[in-house]
């Protein structure tokens, strides 16, 4: 698993690429949050996951950790580019409710 960001105006992208499930999420969780906490303040973050090959419900669970942690901050989450079995479980699990989809 590959996390890569960027800062373009008030915004935060987080870039994921590779797999997402319970063997990558504890070290992405840190780089992520990380990440969020030295850019509180901005107005939303942008998950980009055009990269992203897999993803399970340990993949869901990090997505809502990191919207409560960018909550708390009160910034938005968005997802970027999802591939097409991504999509699918985002919308099946209704993430696109709490993190819409642009």
């Amino acid at each position: 698993m590959k996390l890569q960001s960027s800062r373009r105006g008030d915004n935060l992208y987080i870039y994921l690429s590779g797999e997402l499930d319970e063997h990558s999420v504890t070290s992405l969780r840190e780089a992520a949050d990380q990440l969020i906490d030295e850019n509180a303040g901005l107005s939303r973050a942008v998950f980009n996951l055009a990269g992203l090959r897999f993803m399970d419900s340990t993949g869901i669970g990090f997505l809502i950790g990191r919207y409560k942690r960018l909550k708390k901050y009160g910034m938005g989450m968005y997802l970027e580019s999802p591939e097409a079995n991504t999509d699918k479980i985002l919308t099946i699990s209704g993430l696109y409710s709490l993190m819409p989809k642009i």
